[in-house]
């Protein structure tokens, strides 16, 4: 099990934070790059939504949720408070950064076909409660908790197909664990 950090970032533990930020600070980015429309803008929405997590750190609850729970219900509300200020919906696919020349069309939906192709066959090899958990959470955006009412299999099971499956997917896909080499 991963230890928790937001109680030591509450307790001012400089650490913690470093350790936080090199376990989830390329999944806030790649969040905030979903609603930002510039790499800048989502760099500055990243450290917003941080700074809120280090403000917030001592509400956080292990019983109600995990951290990465607690994190991107941080995240997502700040991001979408950040979109309404600006005058804009959140987009649903990444924006090309003014002043960069985009790619042939035919090469980014060639590129992205394989991308997708490659995530489902991934998610085909998952067992089959641990598809349909991430599924309910990445595809529906369901909590844990209402997953576990929907399909009624206990809390504590739900989180343990949700971080079993993501962590089969990382594997499957090649992609590093939080805080490896490679990772942001």
């Amino acid at each position: 099990m991963t230890e928790h950090l937001l109680p030591r970032i509450a307790a001012g533990d400089a650490a913690a934070v470093d350790q936080f930020l090199r376990r989830h600070s390329s999944m806030v980015w790649g969040l905030a790059r979903r609603f930002c429309r510039s790499a800048e803008d989502a760099e500055d929405a990243t450290q917003e939504v941080f700074v809120e997590i280090w403000r917030s750190a001592e509400r956080f609850d292990a019983s109600q949720g995990s951290e990465v729970t607690f994190l991107m219900t941080i995240a997502r509300r700040r991001l979408i408070d950040r979109a309404r200020r600006q005058g804009r919906r959140p987009s649903s696919e990444l924006l090309d950064d003014a002043g960069t020349l985009p790619a042939p069309v035919g090469t980014d939906r060639a590129e992205l076909h394989d991308e997708v192709q490659r995530a489902k066959e991934a998610l085909a090899q998952l067992r089959p409660e641990q598809r349909e958990v991430l599924d309910l959470a990445l595809g529906q955006g369901r909590t844990h908790q209402e997953i576990s009412a929907a399909i009624g299999i206990p809390l504590g099971t739900v989180k343990s197909h949700a971080r079993r499956g993501l962590m089969r997917l990382r594997e499957l896909l090649g992609v590093p664990e939080p805080g490896q080499e490679g990772g942001r």
